[in-house]
């Protein structure tokens, strides 16, 4: 089961290429995926019907937490694994057809519909709460990207968005639902949970919980508007996840605690009332829609009610024909939905006011319509038939021994069978009865292209299913036997799945519901009840924007109060919130005992921090803004010497390379800013500033002194060389502490650095994000004109040839050089940065493998390698940068940060944790003894992330910065 997991992920990964390579053709590949898990599942059935051979696997994923990566497969489980695996199969093979003029342009939605599956099999079969949620909440991600499809649609935009934010907020109230089950059992293993169930006010509360996600999963009322919402999704979605999967994952979670917690007190009222009034509001509806899909999505919300009542009741007799409902609709709502996207493909349209004569046309397409209708109707031989009059039984039986919850439920679902008779009948109308027009005329027959076989082959293995697993009946109860005896026995046992229990009080209800319904479809048509405008003036939906528009409009409101442009607010904001906190803190906890204080630890403490200090001081008297920063910069130089003389090499080249970066960054940035501080808007309020920053300061410095006397025991900085060297295998502990030891913190601040280039980025790519200069190539090429030799520039503005103007001479040091303007050159720099450019990338590339156990590191590397480029941008320009550098700075940092990850997630598939480092070791002739630690890949990353970092903030602050300026030089505007 864990490596069929693994190979839908591998799928999902490799299905978009696959697509590009084959097209279509490719949905019929990655249907054998699916395929294999049914047959597998298929195979595993003498050993899920044995409770004491039941398949179990089980990983650790978080021993300290108790958290394992384990799968089982119940009786339970195994039916929605079937119903996961085969309608997922038959979907996927179905898109071959329905995608087969989109091509190689679905590769992204067929990895994302496999992935899903995926997502599904490994819910509905694993044994770990929390692993339930985290699949759960897989799910809604990816249905979000499947609904969403049509992205240039607004209306799939908003649909998606819907049900995410739906579905997710559903899966956080479940997160602390199970937290609070797994805290209180002491366990998260659901089979553990459910034989020895915790009790008391707070499980009844997490229940509750439970209880919310599963009915904003499947559509139940208050949360049953999004799914018909999500109809704007392509029609192999709404077969799958809103017929056989995403919805049914809602009610597989109801069926799985049922049975041990319907007794409970909130259980029963919420199951029961909430899915009788979903089942009446989705019935009504499905009755005013015109749109096949709609018809089909509100007759499913209708469904769902429905199964939340039976299934969810909690009696034996219940469960078992619960767990048969799930099986019916899962087959005849995907061949309904199915047969709607060949209609919608081969019409295009599915407002049955344009269809007529469609039936007569399509007759094996038609007959397949009224088997599933028939079950879902609840009409002989089907499975529907079958689960209908079981769990009517059921019903009917708990409502006779008084149970009052029974007699709601009973009553609810005979109104509701009505219903689904009615607008069943309204669907097989629309979509293939000959129609008239309002004058009473015949209308003409809806031209039909008979579709290709195979498009078909999926809806008729679905409604042949239905009849084959209705006539098989005995069979199923077999199977479904062991689900149905885990719930508690209300004195009336099991029942039992037949196609004839004879003339019983059930079928009689289910036939006199059939006909009432049948009676009431053709009364709406008489009266025309089904075109009138909706009976209230609102609907969940409304409802539902009106609550967004109002989250708007408060963060709107917030964010006026609070955001109001100015930077000296919001400074000055952090460090009153920061003095007012620590402040409290340092008085609520007194002072240390003994104060031991030195006046200096090295002697060049006397003379650097005197130094520091002035050069702040003198920042703040500074007019200049350049002035100011380079004053800034001696404090930070300051700390290098300080670093260097308190035995930190690391953290000495660290700063200096940072500083020098800064340095060049503010240097970008000052250009577009008045020379003199205050030119626009003056400095005010220096008193209240300045005593801000005094208190801030000596806050600081309390902080620092207490924190420094605070230590009662001996830090684990003390373990750090040992740890270093027998888990980093390095020496330089700074380095491997951060790929290593904290290898966990140092992914994080990688993240923080893409996070930072990327919005950089954006705030200086205002037109576009496109990285023009990437692309530049600024090699002299060889002009096509007969007897014209001169170097051929290509840059971002078009290509352009070398004049007298633009040209030294034959040949330059720097050729990105050329396209600056004579007074901007300096030959002396572009020599030097030519001898030294490839030097200082060998450094830097030292600095990367020398640092595990030397100074050094991937941090260190990337800045030096950076600062090559920096001296190659500030010698040629922007020309010269695009030559230095030709590849996207995001690709940098997505490969430094795919290296990262990957060197924590691979050791999990070699049973080790993640970024655990590991050794090899060889001799090598004439090298000696070589080691590699896989840490290095790690640094790697972190190289990469840095280069792409500092190369994204001179594309961005420097390159387009310069390429704004021209550009509006040339319009004549003073810059």
């Amino acid at each position: 089961m864990t490596l069929l997991l693994a190979v839908f992920l591998a799928g999902s990964l490799l299905l978009p290429a696959l697509i590009r390579w084959l097209g279509a053709q490719a949905f019929a590949v990655g249907a054998l995926i699916p395929a294999a898990a049914f047959i597998h599942a298929l195979v595993l059935t003498p050993q899920v019907l044995d409770p004491a051979t039941t398949p179990v696997e089980s990983y650790p994923w978080i021993p300290q937490l108790g958290l394992n990566l384990s799968m089982v497969m119940t009786p339970l489980s195994w039916v929605m694994t079937l119903i996961v695996t085969g309608v997922g199969a038959l979907v996927l093979f179905y898109c071959r057809w329905y995608f087969f003029d989109e091509g190689r342009e679905v590769g992204q939605f067929a990895g994302v519909l496999l992935g899903f599956a995926g997502a599904m099999y490994g819910l509905v079969l694993t044994d770990d709460l929390i692993m339930l949620v985290i699949f759960w909440e897989i799910t809604s991600i990816l249905s979000y990207l499947l609904i969403g499809h049509y992205r240039r649609r607004a209306a799939s935009r908003r649909a998606a968005l819907q049900a995410l934010l739906v579905t997710t907020l559903g899966g956080l109230v479940l997160f602390v639902g199970a937290i609070i089950l797994t805290v209180d059992a002491g366990t998260s293993s659901i089979t553990a949970l459910l034989a020895d169930p915790p009790s008391g006010a707070l499980v009844n509360a997490a229940i509750v919980m439970l209880l919310v996600g599963a009915i904003s999963k499947s559509a139940i009322f208050p949360f049953h508007f999004w799914l018909p919402g999500a109809m704007a999704a392509p029609t192999p979605v709404s077969a799958y996840l809103h017929a056989a999967a995403m919805v049914k994952a809602g009610i597989y979670l109801i069926a799985l605690f049922a049975p041990v917690f319907a007794q409970t007190g909130p259980w029963r009222p919420i199951v029961v009332s909430l899915g009788v009034f979903t089942m009446l509001l989705g019935g009504i509806q499905a009755l005013r829609e015109t749109d096949l899909k709609r018809i089909l999505a509100f007759g499913t919300v209708s469904q769902l009610g429905f199964f939340a009542v039976v299934i969810g009741f909690g009696t034996q007799a219940a469960a078992l024909g619960g767990l048969a409902l799930v099986i019916g609709h899962a087959l005849f709502k995907s061949a309904l939905f199915l047969i709607v996207g060949v209609i919608d493909r081969q019409l295009s349209t599915r407002d049955i006011r344009e269809l007529s004569g469609v039936g007569r046309q399509a007759p094996v397409m038609a007959t397949t319509a009224f088997i599933s209708i028939a079950s879902m109707m609840g009409i002989a031989p089907t499975i529907g038939f079958v689960a209908k009059e079981s769990s009517l039984t059921a019903l009917l039986d708990a409502a006779q021994a008084g149970e009052p919850w029974g007699l709601v439920a009973l009553i609810g679902v005979i109104l509701g069978s009505m219903l689904t008779a009615a607008y069943g009948t309204r669907f097989l109308w629309g979509a293939f009865w000959t129609k008239h027009d309002k004058s009473g005329d015949r209308m003409p027959d809806t031209a039909w292209p008979d579709p290709p076989v195979g498009f078909l082959s999926a809806p008729i293995i679905l409604a042949g299913a239905t009849i084959g697993v209705g006539i098989a009946a005995p069979a199923l109860d077999v199977m479904l036997h062991g689900y149905a005896v885990t719930a508690p026995d209300d004195g009336h046992g099991t029942g039992h799945l037949a196609l004839w229990h004879g003339f019983e009080p059930a079928l009689g209800i289910s036939i006199l519901s059939i006909l009432i319904g049948i009676g009431f479809f053709l009364l709406t048509r008489r009266t025309g009840w089904d075109a009138k405008p909706r009976l209230l003036p609102f609907t969940a939906a409304d409802v539902y924007y009106a609550v967004m528009r109002g989250v708007d409009r408060l963060s709107v409101l917030t964010t006026t109060l609070t955001q109001r442009g100015s930077l000296p607010i919001y400074v000055g904001t952090i460090f009153v919130v920061f003095i007012a906190a620590e402040a409290t803190a340092l008085v609520m906890a007194g002072t240390p005992q003994a104060m031991q204080l030195s006046a200096w630890h090295t002697p060049a403490q006397i003379v650097v921090a005197p130094i520091m200090a002035a050069a702040g001081i003198v920042a703040v008297r500074a007019r200049k803004r350049y002035t100011g920063v380079v004053l800034v910069s001696v404090t930070g130089l300051g700390m290098v010497v300080l670093f260097a003389t308190s035995g930190a090499p690391d953290l000495a080249l660290t700063q200096i390379l940072v500083e020098t970066v800064t340095m060049v960054t503010f240097a970008l940035v000052l250009r577009r800013l008045p020379s003199r501080m205050g030119e626009h808007n003056a400095s005010v309020g220096r008193l209240p500033r300045a005593l801000l920053a005094v208190g801030a300061g000596a806050t600081m410095a309390l902080v620092a002194i207490v924190a420094t006397q605070a230590r009662i025991t001996e830090p684990i900085s003390v373990a750090f060389p040992q740890l270093a060297y027998e888990l980093g295998h390095g020496k330089n502990v700074v380095n491997v502490a951060l790929v290593d030891l904290r290898g966990w913190d140092t992914m994080g601040e990688l993240s923080v650095l893409v996070l930072a280039a990327t919005g950089v980025a954006s705030l200086v790519f205002v037109s576009h994000r496109a990285d023009l200069l990437s692309s530049t190539r600024a090699l002299p090429a060889t002009s096509r004109r007969r007897g014209d030799r001169r170097p051929l520039i290509e840059t971002v503005d078009g290509p352009r040839f070398q004049t007298a103007e633009n040209r030294s001479g034959n040949r330059a040091w720097l050729i990105g050089s050329q396209q600056q303007k004579p007074e901007n050159r300096s030959i002396l720099l572009e020599v030097i940065v030519r001898i030294l450019f490839h030097t200082v990338i060998v450094v830097s590339i030292y600095l990367l493998f020398a640092g595990h156990n030397g100074p050094g590191g991937g941090f260190a590397g990337g800045l030096v390698a950076g600062m090559a480029l920096v001296m190659r941008y500030i010698a040629g320009g922007r020309w010269e940068l695009g030559a230095a550098a030709p590849t996207d700075a995001g690709r940098l940092l997505g490969a430094g940060l795919i290296l990262a990850v990957g060197d924590a997630v691979v050791p999990l598939f070699f049973g080790l944790a993640p970024l655990q480092s590991v050794v090899w070791e060889a001799d090598v002739p004439a090298l000696g003894h070589l080691e590699f630690v896989s840490s290095t890949i790690f640094d790697i990353g972190v190289y990469l992330v840095v280069i792409g970092l500092v190369l994204d903030v001179l594309r961005s602050l420097g390159a387009e910065v310069d390429r704004q300026t021209a550009l509006l030089r040339e319009r004549g505007v003073r810059v």
